[in-house]
């Protein structure tokens, strides 16, 4: 058995990886995991070695038509790697020169989907058929392919190859042509032929109007025979096949919808932002019929028992059956895990986001933002910890589980109930995966087990809890609009800049509660102002002051600007909540995050203070005894 560590060429860029031979085939898998290549020696038609700079490449060919190309062997490799595959496989590896002439004529052959433009006996370059979008005649002499657009980070990180252009003289004797068809138009029908048609790809299958989480937005999915579709309104993404390393199916429990889950490898990029999970949220109860666009032969010759003509059932199951067809990809559903309300998940919170825990067979998935995929095998500990720092009242309620990858990173998942400790524990257990601090007797104080220990149902909710706290006693009958503070808008709760009061309860902790003495004899006193009886008569209830419609418009709350980017999203996600719903929801995410994760609403609030404070500046210069058109 040999291993070789060499590079893969996939789409113009390189992937270091490790490569094994050995006498029933091959298989490379990608460093820091990712999908593996393997060829069974019975489907190997040619090996070809070729000297490249600085090393050499090995293409490897099969019964489908489809070539592997592997970089980074030495010289060394050559021969060991020759003797073995001419001892285990029964094949004689080639040998191939590489053409550094820098001429751009030549001959071309094509060798099932490859294309290789030769220049004598040494091949200057070569491209995949598998690759070409259309063809098409440019004049009367000239071929030009167009390649698919991969949207995936590993097209995006360098230039990609867009189109070729060959130039095909009507004397050339290698395509020879008549009297209704150049030479340039028999490459055309050869190249055609080989691709399924000149034209563009037609879609096999269209899903209108479908709700993706990430990345958000409301898309057209079009399958292709090679790649599919999303089509939105404002950005579109175009994903190879080849690029999808599973699908996931995963029911909302107790809820109208269900996750349909396309993971990437690479992933597809927006902006600056990396999208290794495609999640599309699909409504679970809505019945589709749908054919595909596809021939009888067709269906027969590349897709015998893995598509059928037509589909009727649930929408989200006809999309995942027609996208497993086309892409091979495996699809993973609901484990055995089962919720105490007989659910494939438990409710969690992950970085301040609030989402749906699934344990699965072979690892765990939180969605739906931000999709998080932890197999079992990158898993060195799980651990059991009781919620938050507050008093028992808070702990018994809910509990944490941390989850410590072997690389050092750390997941932790928040709030979860506690009626859900027993199966995730027995789950947990029954993956042989190991608990730090439970199931081993190190059982530490203050750990989950005093959650357990507590029967009490009726404890405090944390975050109602919380948002009492940061409200205060006092109360206002007045609307928001015309709460006015003495300095500026930081008496919110939520804002968490330097000029607003305590955020004490803000690190999920309580208030400092005063031992009994002086709970009992050190209460702040109260001033009360005494009044003459006509005084108090008059001035029980004062009449509201009317409100200069000049006056500069308040600033607003870091937590206001949260609100306001974060409400449409809860909604889309969740539109069975109701607005007091939402309210909350919206108060406990803003009490999870951190001050880095808060620090661009602190920002957009503190732009908006210093215009209120120039405005008020102005507005009371304009209305100061001696200004304006009324002054003496």
């Amino acid at each position: 058995m040999i291993h070789q560590d060499f590079q893969l060429n996939v789409s113009i860029l390189l992937y270091p990886g490790q490569f094994k031979l050995y006498s029933g085939g091959l298989a490379w898998k990608k460093h820091g995991g990712g999908k593996i290549i393997e060829v069974d020696k019975a489907d190997i038609t040619s090996v070809t070695w070729m000297k490249i700079p600085r090393s050499y490449q090995l293409d490897v060919g099969t019964k489908e038509g489809l070539f592997y190309r592997f970089f980074g062997f030495r010289e060394q490799d050559v021969s060991n790697l020759t003797n073995f595959i001419q001892r285990s496989m029964g094949i004689s590896p080639e040998e191939k020169q590489l053409s550094i002439s820098g001429h751009n004529w030549g001959g071309v052959e094509i060798n099932g989907n490859r294309l290789c433009f030769n220049v004598g006996a040494n091949e200057a370059f070569e491209v995949s058929l598998a690759d070409v979008s259309q063809t098409q005649m440019q004049g009367k002499t000239d071929v030009v392919l167009e390649f698919h657009v991969d949207d995936t980070t590993r097209a995006n990180e360098k230039d990609s190859l867009m189109d070729v252009s060959f130039h095909v003289p009507t004397s050339n004797t290698q395509f020879i042509g008549d009297e209704h068809r150049t030479s340039a138009q028999m490459l055309l029908e050869v190249i055609s032929d080989k691709i399924g048609g000149s034209g563009p790809e037609a879609a096999v299958v269209t899903f209108d109007g479908i709700a993706i989480l990430t990345p958000r937005g409301r898309y057209s999915i079009e399958l292709h025979q090679s790649f599919l579709r999303l089509q939105g309104q404002a950005t579109d993404f175009k994903i190879q096949y080849s690029s999808i390393l599973r699908l996931f199916v995963l029911p909302k429990s107790h809820n109208p919808h269900t996750f349909v889950v396309i993971t990437l490898d690479p992933p597809i990029r927006k902006g600056q932002t990396l999208y290794p999970h495609i999640v599309i949220q699909f409504e679970t109860e809505a019945v589709v019929e749908r054919d595909l666009t596809l021939s009888e032969e067709v269906l027969a010759e590349k897709y015998k028992d893995r598509l059928e003509s037509s589909y009727r059932g649930l929408i989200h199951e006809v999309f995942s059956k027609v996208l497993r067809g086309l892409s091979g990809a495996k699809v993973t559903r609901p484990s055995t895990f089962r919720s105490c309300q007989d659910g494939y998940a438990v409710k969690s919170s992950l970085k301040a986001e609030d989402g749906l825990l699934y344990p699965l067979e072979k690892g765990f998935f939180f969605l739906p933002k931000p999709p998080t995929l932890i197999l079992h095998e990158e898993i060195e500990y799980v651990e059991f910890e009781r919620h938050g720092a507050g008093g028992a009242s808070m702990s018994s309620q809910y509990f944490d589980l941390l989850v410590k990858l072997k690389n050092g990173q750390e997941h932790l998942f928040r709030n979860i109930q506690r009626n859900e400790y027993h199966n995730l524990f027995n789950f947990i257990s029954g993956k042989h995966l190991k608990i730090l601090n439970l199931g081993d007797g190190q059982v530490r104080t203050g750990g989950v087990a005093a959650v357990l220990q507590s029967t009490d149902d009726d404890s405090v909710d944390p975050h109602l809890e919380r948002i009492k706290n940061q409200a205060g006693d006092g109360e206002s009958d007045e609307e928001d609009e015309d709460f006015v503070a003495d300095k500026d808008d930081s008496g919110s709760p939520s804002d968490d800049s330097d000029e607003g009061g305590s955020d004490a309860s803000l690190s999920g902790g309580e208030k400092e509660k005063p031992s009994k003495k002086e709970a009992s004899s050190s209460k702040p006193p109260v001033k009360r102002k005494h009044k003459s009886g006509a005084d108090e008569g008059s001035e029980k209830r004062k009449p509201k002051k009317k409100k200069d419609p000049n006056a500069p418009k308040r600033a607003i709350a870091p937590f206001m600007y949260f609100s306001k980017a974060e409400r449409a999203n809860i909604k889309s996600s969740n539109p069975e909540l109701a607005t007091t719903e939402i309210a909350k929801k919206l108060g406990e995410r803003w009490q999870k995050m951190t001050a880095e994760e808060r620090q661009p609403y602190v920002e957009q609030s503190q732009v908006d203070k210093q215009r209120y404070a120039e405005e008020s500046a102005a507005y009371r210069s304009a209305a100061a005894p001696g200004s304006g058109d009324g002054s003496a």
